[in-house]
């Protein structure tokens, strides 16, 4: 046989025995054992330190939590998830920033959470937090612009708001801005509250100027604001407002002056207003301003108030009368009438209403307890 053909034996021991193979050590398969016994051991007290954190994690979580009144926060427009658990610990609604983080990103919830002022009641847990911040019901506060007020007076409430943030923007047009209740979170500021009144007029004004009715003698949708300024002015009863509105549109019609007395006042005081201790006097009325009503023909080249719904709708739509003339009635609203007879009677009833007025105030006794004591 060739040498490739024999069977190799183990070598001989020299006493006919063949030697046995090598084994390992007893001390190479110890340290194996002990290897991966201690391999094994690190990773069951790694599950069991890790299942006993998850556990920690999630009584925190879910636990009571640090609070102890009443508190809220504000959570910034894009912010992180760890910029906003910080913010937590730190004023005391969470006890644990990194808890709060982890438990937000274990719930998925880092995307939902919504920007805004939001309440905690005493005890709220971090899941109660979770939910209300993943919830959007922030704080909304409040700023109401009555009717009828100038962009210099709600500037002026605008500017005065400890809620709203920023400066002021500039003046804006008389009449672009829409009297109402706004309601707002708390970050909020005060240009984007104007942006947001002159919005939401603008999309009022062309709303009913588009469903107005045919034949209304106002040029464009600048003249049909001005005259709802005008009728904003004069009535603060809404349902009396299209009957004024009726009055001024036949006075338009007519070619007569409209001798509205709020158009003297816008002329002399601006939007600033009449101080409340200045009467109108005959210099007033006869005084040339290009607001004044008294002297020009026609519509002021401009709105004198910022009108809110009411009256724009009652210029769109006036009641159809014939009347050219209206008085105080004494009781809050107005005496209408179509020929200038009607009307002075009813300036005279209104100025005997007053005389009486004037003279149950004389006659009525002094109240004891406002007079001093010798």
């Amino acid at each position: 046989m060739g040498p490739d053909e024999r069977f190799e034996t183990a070598p001989d021991a020299g006493d006919g025995r063949r030697k046995k193979p090598k084994r390992r050590s007893r001390h190479a398969r110890n340290g194996l054992v002990i290897f991966l016994s201690w391999m094994f051991s690190l990773a069951l007290i790694a599950v069991i330190g890790a299942g006993f954190l998850l556990y920690w994690g999630q009584q925190q979580f879910d636990g009571r939590g640090p609070l102890e009144a009443d508190a809220t926060y504000l959570v910034q427009r894009g912010a992180g998830v760890a910029n906003i658990a910080d913010g937590l610990e730190r004023a005391g609604i969470v006890s644990n920033a990194r808890v709060f983080e982890y438990g937000v990103r274990l719930n998925k919830g880092g995307p939902d959470l919504k920007a805004g002022e939001y309440a905690f009641a005493p005890g709220a847990s971090m899941r109660d937090v979770l939910d209300t911040l993943r919830s959007g019901n922030s704080i909304l506060h409040a700023v109401t612009i009555p009717e009828g007020w100038t962009v210099q007076q709600i500037y002026a409430r605008l500017a005065g708001d400890q809620v709203l943030e920023g400066d002021m923007p500039a003046m804006v047009a008389e009449g672009s801005l829409l009297p109402e209740t706004y309601r707002f979170t708390r970050g909020m500021t005060r240009a984007q509250m104007v942006d947001q009144m002159k919005d939401a007029q603008s999309k009022l004004v062309q709303e009913i100027w588009d469903g107005r009715q045919d034949g209304l003698p106002v040029r464009d949708i600048g003249e049909f604001v001005t005259l709802a300024s005008i009728v904003e002015k004069e009535t603060g009863i809404a349902s009396e407002r299209p009957h004024v509105a009726s009055v001024f549109v036949n006075r338009l019609r007519d070619g007569m002056r409209l001798q509205s007395d709020p158009t003297i006042i816008y002329g002399i005081w601006g939007g600033a207003g009449k101080p409340a201790n200045e009467p109108i006097r005959q210099s007033h009325i006869a005084g040339e301003t290009p607001y004044n009503t008294y002297v020009i023909r026609g519509l002021p080249p401009g709105p004198i108030a910022n009108p809110g719904r009411a009256s724009l709708e009652a210029v769109a739509h006036p009641l159809d009368t014939r009347d050219l003339y209206f008085v105080a009635d004494g009781t809050g609203g107005h005496a209408f009438a179509a020929t200038l007879n009607e009307h002075n009677a009813n300036v005279r009833r209104y100025r005997q209403i007053e005389r009486d007025a004037a003279a149950a105030r004389a006659q009525t006794p002094a109240d004891p307890a406002a007079t001093p004591t010798p």
